[in-house]
Order: structure tokens, then sequence, then C-alpha cells
């Protein structure tokens, strides 16, 4: 602490011998008149680590960089000036002057001392402060401009400083008699400095404080600037010193809460290291630490510092430790109150979705609708989506999709085969091997409290006597209720509420209905061969070379080529078999470039089958029939729209109705429907009533393995018996759909853009359709249909009108009635 002190050390380590001169401490104020003229501009800088000197300070210095060896050399063989800066980056190995603090010491070197070891050990003193200026040079050392800086030297006789020396020296004799490692003596040097403004800087100098506070010293402008602040630094050391003399002696003084806990904690760890326990204090701060950044409500916080002092408790080797540690990891891991910022660019989210998903028109539309109704309401609640439709259509790609337009993290949960309530809701953590649901852990990897989260395959959760997980989910997917969602192993409320929760499933059957209940549900249909082709050509097949290490010039698919696999090699409604039937021709033409054999670089029709072999499904198409009583339906399926032929028979009998083709009891009551109002129409269509007495009828849809139901065939039906009964020709290239009434009326059915477009494939050129299915039309792309003529009808009278023609077929066939049969009627 005193000057005495330190020259005693340094005669006691040899480092200044007895007999050497003794160097006088110079007060800054009379260093600035006698000596101003003899520092030059122009300084060598020697940075110093975790050191800041003051005017009039002696300090010792060890070097040990080549450079600063070499400064300190040369500096002491000419005129022992040198300009000292204390750095800033300690971990600057070979600093500039963007690692060292602009403010400096002049300073002088008193004595050099070559250690064994190498380094070098110089005594300096200071004399000027200065600002560092441009710098001149880096080699061999730093040296730079500087210019002096002026002292504020008070007056001795002004009461006020008087009042305030008298004060720091009242301060620093209390702080020498606190501690015991400050002798006594020094004392004695602080009576004997008179000047302020050396007393300023030497009581600076010997301060307990960090770096940055002492160079904030060094850089006051005024004297009563730095005596305040050195003040207030004087009082923070002593009332630490107080308070540890205080614990000593175990009486309580009312000082800072934080700073008595933190003594009293660093007592309990050296009491601890005696005993040899490695106490839990540090994994304690550092839970503190990141809780103080928490953005939670009072009653969280209430019960973490709980959970926090009662593992302070806990003996680090009970098996109670581990447990609440990694509770308490959990509650500071969790992204209480942080969320990402939504993009709320619209379109360039359009471009996100339409680039990574081809066709979905609506479901992108609500994304976006989503998307705009957020950025007019930044806080409104997330909405609960659920995608249902075939495999494959990219329901859960599309959760990635929105994430991605978002700018929101994205996570996502399986829910296929689950059957515990615990894996949604966690188990209590007095449990052995307790753990958190599997939505708080999702929500701790996304690290934000707004992801996009997709619960995909939710049709298949299961059940058993562990619980119900679709009841647990209830709470999850309810706005109302998740802004307090409760983990049992949490045990207090997470904000669920800002989530974008995505489910997925393919069959709304399976859902458990007050779940279906508090969903958005969004139909995904099946992909078109228009928009197979489109993501085809836009991802599937750029994504497949990528994979098998080719470049676009080493294969490329022609339309035909893509649209044969679509058409003879898979039957889906998604994508997942068209993307393996890609994979396996670029895998040939893979096997091909690394044997480096010649192969058709510009994929064909032909190439594909040479390659795929035999095509493995035939696609219907339009068979024309100079028969009467055939007609084209259009059928949805599973995997897309398909074209239906219905046939139809008359053989002598006694009016028995048969009908084959494997059909579900709505579609065998639609025959008989048609059937009954053609009997209602037949004076009106010529038909003679003995007919149905006389002949049996037979009604078949081919392809018997493959089911059928629905009411759509009626109308079909209707017009392939008329042209039966009547033996009138029905329009070529014509199909239709449609539910027919007793009355004749004609009903919406649905799967029309699947019916219409296979009628497209099939080569079918008109096409007949209820008028209120009109609007489903109008969601089709235009360019899809082109070529198409759409007939909407009411009645049958219109169906007839634009599906059966006048003429008669070229065989027709003529009926045999008998006589008596009419007399009986």
């Amino acid at each position: 602490m005193s000057y005495n002190r330190l020259l005693g050390d340094l005669l006691s380590d040899g480092i200044i011998e007895e007999h050497g001169e003794l160097i006088p401490i110079v007060p800054p104020e009379e260093e600035e008149i006698s000596n101003d003229e003899q520092y030059k501009e122009e300084l060598p800088i020697l940075p110093v680590k975790n050191t800041v000197l003051f005017p009039g300070v002696i300090i010792p210095i060890t070097v040990a960089r080549k450079k600063s060896i070499d400064l300190v050399k040369d500096a002491y063989h000419s005129d022992k000036i040198i300009g000292v800066l204390a750095q800033k980056n300690v971990k600057a190995e070979d600093p500039t002057l963007d690692d060292t603090y602009k403010v400096g010491t002049v300073a002088k070197i008193i004595k050099m001392l070559v250690l064994p070891n190498g380094n070098t050990t110089i005594i300096i003193q200071g004399r000027r402060r200065f600002e560092v200026g441009e710098l001149s040079a880096t080699v061999p050392y730093l040296k730079a401009k500087v210019n002096l800086l002026t002292e504020d030297i008070p007056s001795a006789k002004d009461k006020k400083i008087l009042a305030t020396i008298r004060t720091m020296k009242e301060t620093a004799g209390k702080i020498i008699n606190l501690n015991p490692d400050i002798p006594k003596e020094a004392q004695v040097a602080l009576n004997n400095i008179e000047s302020p403004s050396f007393l300023t800087y030497f009581l600076c100098s010997n301060l307990n404080a960090e770096v940055s506070d002492k160079q904030q010293l060094l850089e006051c402008r005024t004297w009563i600037e730095a005596t305040t602040t050195l003040l207030q630094l004087m009082d923070k050391e002593l009332q630490l010193l107080e308070f540890k003399s205080e614990i000593q002696s175990k009486v309580h003084v009312d000082i800072d809460q934080q700073q008595r806990d933190y003594f009293v904690r660093q007592q309990i760890k050296v009491l601890q290291d005696e005993l040899g326990f490695d106490g839990p204090e540090k994994e304690v701060e550092e839970l503190r630490k990141k809780a103080s950044s928490k953005k939670w409500g009072k009653k969280i916080q209430e019960h973490f510092d709980k959970e926090l002092d009662k593992l302070g408790r806990l003996n680090p080797q009970t098996p109670e430790y581990p447990v609440a540690m990694n509770y308490l990891e959990l509650f500071v891991d969790l992204p209480w109150g942080k969320f990402t910022k939504d993009k709320f660019d619209l379109k360039k989210a359009q471009k996100v979705l339409d680039s990574d998903h081809s066709g979905l028109e609506k479901v992108k539309e609500r994304i976006i609708e989503y998307l705009a109704v957020l950025k007019l309401k930044n806080d409104m609640k997330a909405p609960i989506l659920c995608f249902h439709g075939p495999p494959g259509v990219g329901k859960t790609s599309l959760g990635k999709s929105i994430a991605k337009a978002l700018g929101r993290e994205y996570v996502r949960l399986s829910l296929g085969g689950l059957h515990d309530e615990a894996e949604i809701r966690g188990h209590r953590k007095t449990y052995i091997g307790a753990m958190p649901g599997k939505i708080i852990q999702s929500i701790k990897k996304a690290k934000t409290s707004n992801p996009v989260f997709v619960l995909d395959e939710i049709d298949k959760v299961g059940a058993n006597f562990k619980g119900d997980p679709s009841s647990a989910l209830l709470e999850v997917l309810d706005p109302e209720q998740n802004n307090e969602f409760m983990d049992n192993y949490l045990e207090v409320g997470f904000d669920l509420s800002r989530v974008m929760f995505i489910a997925t499933a393919n069959s709304l059957n399976t859902i458990q209905p007050a779940l279906l209940d508090r969903m958005e549900l969004v139909e995904i249909n099946g992909y078109s061969m228009e928009e197979k082709l489109e993501i085809a050509k836009k991802h599937l097949v750029p994504e497949q070379v990528n994979e098998h290490g080719l470049t676009k010039s080493d294969v490329r698919f022609g339309q035909d080529a893509i649209k044969k696999i679509i058409e003879g090699y898979t039957r889906e409604s998604g994508v997942r078999g068209l993307k393996k039937q890609i994979g396996s021709v670029v895998r040939n033409v893979a096997k091909n470039v690394a044997l480096e054999q010649d192969y058709n670089k510009s994929l064909k029709k032909n190439d594909v089958i040479e390659i795929l072999g035999k095509e493995r499904f035939d696609l219907d198409m339009y068979q024309n029939s100079d028969v009467a009583g055939v007609a084209t339906g259009l059928a949805w399926t599973s995997v897309g729209g398909d074209i239906l032929f219905i046939e139809s028979s008359l053989n002598k009998g006694k009016g028995k109705l048969t009908i084959s083709g494997q059909l579900g009891d709505v579609m065998k009551e639609s025959a008989m429907t048609a059937l009954s109002h053609l009997k209602a129409m037949s004076s009106e269509l010529g038909i003679d009533h003995r007919l149905y007495d006389q002949y049996d009828l037979h009604l078949h849809f081919p392809e018997g393995a493959v089911p059928k139901d629905g009411p759509s065939a009626g109308i079909t039906i209707f017009t392939a018996l008329t042209s039966l009964y009547t033996q009138r020709a029905i329009k070529p290239k014509l199909a239709m759909t449609g539910e027919i009434t007793l009355r004749g009326a004609v009903l919406p059915v649905g799967g029309i853009k699947e019916k219409i477009l296979a009628a497209k494939r099939a080569g079918i050129k008109d096409v007949v359709m209820c008028y209120k299915n009109e609007k489903d039309v109008e969601d089709i792309n235009p360019d899809y249909i082109k070529g198409l003529n759409i007939h909407y009808v009411k009645n049958v009278s219109d169906v007839l009108e634009a599906a059966v023609l006048n003429n008669k077929v070229k065989s027709a066939k003529k009926f045999e009635l008998e006589e008596n049969s009419s007399k009986k009627e």
C-alpha cells in the first residue's frame, strides 16, 4: 500500500541495491512545472497487462515479450522515458493501439534487471498523463505521438479540498486497520504525503479494484471528479472489509444484501473445502446467473428461487441432488418469453410456399391470410391447423415451408403409436428417471416460445391402461387453455399460445371428436397428373440428380418420360412412389457414368420402359362403343381420379335385376333409383312397359376386383339404361358424374378436380355434372382443362339432352314382346 513498503520490498528482493540512489517521489504538479520540456512528442509505447500506472507512483514491471524487451533496453540506454498504456484486451499477445486504452502515463525507467529465466524486470516511476495520438511505428516496437494532459492542481488552502483530503486519509486509514495484509507502516507513509494530486494517485494505484475502474480514475479530467470516484471505490472496499470482520465476529449490520449473500457463500465454500467437500455453489451460481436473464412472472420466479434454495441445502452426494439439478437446468433452458420475430413480407412468403410446393393453393391461401392478420394484429393467437389427406402429398413438409416463410423455428413430434399420456404431459419429478413431456422437450429444443410445431400422424394416437394421449392433447391444442399448459414434471404453467401447431392426419375417423373440434381442418387432396409433372420437374428430378452425384448435364428427363413414370409405374395420391421410380432411373444413369458407358442423356418414354421394365399399371382410356347401354362415368379414388365404364344388357327373362362389380350399398341404391325414375319416364322416352317384365336387366361395373361405392354414378347409370331401353346412341367421348334423386334432380358430388383431370387424361371431350359443382371447376388451373367442354345440368332431362343422341346405334336390338303380358298389366 505505501511507498516506503514498496521500496523496502524492492530492497529486500535485491532489485534496488541499498547503496543505489534513492529516487524521490515527485508530485505531478511539480513535474509539470519543472520538466515539461523534457518529454518528446513521440514516445515508445509499452502495453502492460492488469496494471495501471499513475503519475508519481513507482512500480516494478516484468516484461517478457520480445518487442517489450527491445523497447525497455533501447529506452534504458537513452533517455529512459517511455509511455505506458494498460491493455484492455489482455488476450492479445502482440497488442496494437486498438488493444489498449487511449490514456496512459509517461514513465521513467529507474532500474532494469535481467532475470535468469530471460525476462526483464524494470522499476518505473510515473510522471505525466498523456493521451495517445497517431501511431508512428510498429517495428521494432510501438511508437506513437502523444498529447500531454494538463493536471488539475488543487489548492491546499481550499476548505473543500482540505475536507476531501482528510476524508481520503481517514478512509484509507480504516482500510489499513481492517486489512491484515497491509503493514501499519503504510499509515506513516500516508500521513507524510502533502500533495493532494499525488495523494490521489497514490491511493488509486494501491486500491484493490479492477483495471477498468483504475483506468477510469486515470482518465478523470479534474481532481474533484477523480476523488469522488476514488472515494466511492474506497467506501465499497471498506464496507466489504467491515462485513468480513463482522461475519467472523457474528455481528450483523445493514449492508447490501447481494454482497452479504456472496460473502456468506464464500465462507461456506471455504469450510467445505477444508472438510473435503466439493460444494455446489458454483453450479447454483451458474443457475442463478442464467435465471436473472429470464422473462418469467413473479410466481415462476418465486418457485424457481424456492427450488434453488432447496438445492443449495442438499449434499451433492445424496440421490436427490441430481434430480433437483436436472429439474432446475430444464427450467433455465426453456425459452421463457423468448420469441422469434415473424417475417411479414407476404409476397416473399408466397414465393417460398410456391417454390417448395406445387399446387395446394387453398392451403397456401390460408397461411397467407394468417400472416396478413398477424401483421395487422400482432398479438393474435396462433391457429391450430390440421392437414388431412392421403400419404405422400406433402403435409409434413408443408410445415417446414410455413416455418421458413414465417421465419420461425421448426419442430416436429411424431404421434404415431403413442399410447402413454405421460409422453405428452410428462412424469412427476418424484419418480426415478422422470422427464418432461415431449411438448416441453420440443419447445426446449426449438429455443423459442413460438415455433411452428408439427404434430405428425395425430390420427394414429393409441390409448391403453396408461392413459389416453389424445385427451392430453386437448389442453395443448385449445387456444383458451394452452397459455398455461401444465406439464407434470415442470409443475408450473408454460405459455403455448404463441406456438403455431400444425397437425397432420390421413383419416379423420380415428381422431377424438373433441380434439377434432379444436382444429381448423384443411383438406389436401391428391396431386393431379399435371401437378405431379410440375413437382417432378421442379423438385424430384433435381433432388435425385444431386443425391446421386450427377449434374444437370449428365441427364435430362423429357416430359413424356416423366409422364410415362407417373402413369405406368405409380398409382398414388402423393409423389413418394414417383420419387422412388425417378431415383431408380437416375441410379441407372449413375452406373453408366461410373462405368464410362455410352447412354442417352436425354431420356424419352422408351428409355424409361427399358430401364424400369414392363409397365405396372394401365391407364384407362375412353373406348368408343357402338353398343347401346354403355356409358362412361367419372370416379374418385384415394390415388386420384379415374374413368368408370358402366355396361348394361337386356336378356329374355322375367324382369330380374342383377348388379355386379363389387359395389357398395350406396351405389346399388343409386342403380335402383335410376331404374325407378326411368320407369316413371317410360312414356316420355317411348319405352314399352312390357320390357321391364319380359327382359332381365344386368348392370355391370368392370374391374370387379376393385371395390366401388358412392352416389356419383347416378346419372351415368340412368344414361346407360336410357340408351339400353331406347337403343339410342350416347355422344362419343363424353363422361359424367352426379347423384340422381327419385324425382330426377341432379345433385352435386365431390372429387371434381380429380375427376375432371382424369377425364382430360383419358381423352374425354365433354363432361356432364351438376350446376352446383361449377364452383369446384373454377378452382382448377384453366391450363389443365383447356379443350374440355363442361355441361352443367339441373335434372335428368338436361342430362339426356347433353349426352344421348336422337339416332339409334348401328346394331340396334329389336325386342320381342308378348301381347298377353301387357293385357295382364
